[in-house]
Protein backbone atom coordinates (compact mmCIF):
# COMPACT_ATOMS: atom_id res chain seq x y z
CA UNK A 1 0.00 0.00 0.00
CA UNK A 2 1.27 3.45 -0.86
CA UNK A 3 1.68 6.24 1.69
CA UNK A 4 -0.78 9.06 1.05
CA UNK A 5 0.35 12.64 0.38
CA UNK A 6 0.14 15.05 3.34
CA UNK A 7 -3.10 16.71 2.23
CA UNK A 8 -4.85 13.34 1.79
CA UNK A 9 -3.69 12.25 5.24
CA UNK A 10 -5.05 15.47 6.71
CA UNK A 11 -8.37 15.06 4.91
CA UNK A 12 -8.74 11.45 6.07
CA UNK A 13 -7.93 12.46 9.65
CA UNK A 14 -10.45 15.31 9.43
CA UNK A 15 -13.16 12.87 8.30
CA UNK A 16 -12.32 10.47 11.14
CA UNK A 17 -12.43 13.32 13.68
CA UNK A 18 -15.84 14.34 12.38
CA UNK A 19 -16.96 10.71 12.67
CA UNK A 20 -16.16 10.96 16.40
CA UNK A 21 -12.88 9.08 16.61
CA UNK A 22 -10.23 10.42 18.99
CA UNK A 23 -6.49 10.82 18.36
CA UNK A 24 -5.36 7.35 19.48
CA UNK A 25 -8.14 5.71 17.45
CA UNK A 26 -7.34 7.79 14.37
CA UNK A 27 -3.71 6.66 14.37
CA UNK A 28 -4.81 3.00 14.28
CA UNK A 29 -7.82 3.52 11.99
CA UNK A 30 -5.58 5.17 9.38
CA UNK A 31 -3.48 1.99 9.23
CA UNK A 32 -6.51 -0.32 9.18
CA UNK A 33 -8.12 1.76 6.41
CA UNK A 34 -4.90 1.75 4.36
CA UNK A 35 -4.86 -2.05 4.66
CA UNK A 36 -8.60 -2.27 3.91
CA UNK A 37 -9.18 -4.00 7.27
CA UNK A 38 -11.60 -3.53 10.14
CA UNK A 39 -11.02 -4.23 13.81
CA UNK A 40 -13.73 -2.78 16.05
CA UNK A 41 -12.24 -4.40 19.17
CA UNK A 42 -8.88 -2.72 18.60
CA UNK A 43 -10.57 0.65 18.01
CA UNK A 44 -12.54 0.23 21.25
CA UNK A 45 -9.32 -0.55 23.13
CA UNK A 46 -7.64 2.53 21.60
CA UNK A 47 -10.52 4.71 22.87
CA UNK A 48 -9.05 4.28 26.37
CA UNK A 49 -6.14 6.52 25.34
CA UNK A 50 -8.31 9.45 24.18
CA UNK A 51 -7.16 12.78 25.64
CA UNK A 52 -4.24 11.06 27.33
CA UNK A 53 -4.15 7.76 29.16
CA UNK A 54 -6.44 7.60 32.16
CA UNK A 55 -8.51 10.51 33.36
CA UNK A 56 -5.61 12.84 34.10
CA UNK A 57 -4.60 13.70 30.51
CA UNK A 58 -1.34 11.80 30.90
CA UNK A 59 0.45 10.14 27.95
CA UNK A 60 -0.76 11.73 24.70
CA UNK A 61 -3.10 9.51 22.69
CA UNK A 62 -1.18 10.31 19.51
CA UNK A 63 1.97 8.90 21.10
CA UNK A 64 0.07 5.84 22.35
CA UNK A 65 -1.47 5.36 18.91
CA UNK A 66 1.91 5.61 17.19
CA UNK A 67 3.45 3.09 19.54
CA UNK A 68 0.47 0.80 18.95
CA UNK A 69 1.16 0.93 15.19
CA UNK A 70 4.66 -0.43 15.88
CA UNK A 71 2.98 -3.15 17.91
CA UNK A 72 0.76 -4.04 14.94
CA UNK A 73 3.82 -4.45 12.75
CA UNK A 74 6.41 -5.86 15.12
CA UNK A 75 4.85 -6.83 18.45
CA UNK A 76 4.27 -10.30 19.88
CA UNK A 77 0.84 -11.62 18.90
CA UNK A 78 0.83 -15.30 19.76
CA UNK A 79 2.42 -17.84 22.10
CA UNK A 80 4.92 -19.03 19.54
CA UNK A 81 6.33 -15.67 18.48
CA UNK A 82 8.47 -12.89 19.85
CA UNK A 83 8.58 -9.21 19.00
CA UNK A 84 10.31 -8.65 15.67
CA UNK A 85 13.77 -7.10 15.54
CA UNK A 86 13.58 -3.33 15.72
CA UNK A 87 10.36 -3.16 17.76
CA UNK A 88 11.89 -1.57 20.87
CA UNK A 89 14.10 0.69 18.79
CA UNK A 90 11.12 1.99 16.80
CA UNK A 91 9.18 2.71 20.00
CA UNK A 92 12.19 4.49 21.53
CA UNK A 93 12.93 6.49 18.37
CA UNK A 94 9.33 7.67 18.03
CA UNK A 95 9.03 8.54 21.73
CA UNK A 96 12.27 10.54 21.65
CA UNK A 97 11.18 12.34 18.48
CA UNK A 98 7.74 13.06 19.97
CA UNK A 99 9.25 14.51 23.15
CA UNK A 100 11.69 16.67 21.19
CA UNK A 101 8.95 17.83 18.78
CA UNK A 102 6.31 18.68 21.40
CA UNK A 103 8.32 19.30 24.58
CA UNK A 104 6.36 16.70 26.53
CA UNK A 105 4.63 13.36 26.13
CA UNK A 106 1.68 14.41 28.31
CA UNK A 107 -1.56 15.55 26.71
CA UNK A 108 -2.21 18.16 29.41
CA UNK A 109 1.20 19.78 28.86
CA UNK A 110 0.96 19.70 25.06
CA UNK A 111 -2.57 21.04 24.53
CA UNK A 112 -3.47 22.31 28.02
CA UNK A 113 -6.13 20.93 30.31
CA UNK A 114 -9.41 20.27 28.57
CA UNK A 115 -12.46 18.08 28.90
CA UNK A 116 -13.88 15.85 26.15
CA UNK A 117 -16.60 18.51 25.68
CA UNK A 118 -13.97 21.22 25.27
CA UNK A 119 -12.10 19.05 22.80
CA UNK A 120 -15.18 18.39 20.67
CA UNK A 121 -16.40 21.99 20.65
CA UNK A 122 -13.22 24.08 20.68
CA UNK A 123 -11.61 24.28 17.25
CA UNK A 124 -8.22 25.36 18.64
CA UNK A 125 -7.77 22.00 20.38
CA UNK A 126 -8.83 20.10 17.28
CA UNK A 127 -6.45 22.07 15.05
CA UNK A 128 -3.51 21.62 17.40
CA UNK A 129 -4.21 17.91 17.79
CA UNK A 130 -4.73 17.58 14.04
CA UNK A 131 -1.30 19.01 13.38
CA UNK A 132 0.26 16.67 15.96
CA UNK A 133 -1.62 13.72 14.42
CA UNK A 134 -0.41 14.41 10.89
CA UNK A 135 3.23 14.98 11.81
CA UNK A 136 3.29 11.96 14.10
CA UNK A 137 1.58 9.61 11.65
CA UNK A 138 4.07 10.51 8.94
CA UNK A 139 6.95 10.03 11.41
CA UNK A 140 5.64 6.57 12.35
CA UNK A 141 5.51 5.59 8.66
CA UNK A 142 9.04 6.95 8.15
CA UNK A 143 10.36 4.94 11.12
CA UNK A 144 8.64 1.76 9.88
CA UNK A 145 10.30 2.21 6.49
CA UNK A 146 13.71 2.88 8.06
CA UNK A 147 13.38 -0.44 9.91
CA UNK A 148 12.47 -2.32 6.70
CA UNK A 149 8.76 -2.75 7.35
CA UNK A 150 6.56 -2.32 4.31
CA UNK A 151 3.59 -0.10 5.12
CA UNK A 152 0.32 -1.89 4.44
CA UNK A 153 1.89 -5.36 4.57
CA UNK A 154 1.88 -7.04 7.97
CA UNK A 155 1.59 -10.71 7.02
Amino acid sequence: SEVQPVDEIGFEMFKLTNAGYCCSQIMIKMVLDAEDKENEDLLRVMSTFCLGAGSEQKTCGVLSGGIAIFGLYAGKGRDTEYSKPGFSEMVDEFTEWFLAEHGSVECKEIIGACSITDYRTNQSYRLKCGDILQKSYRKVLEILQEHDFEFGSRE
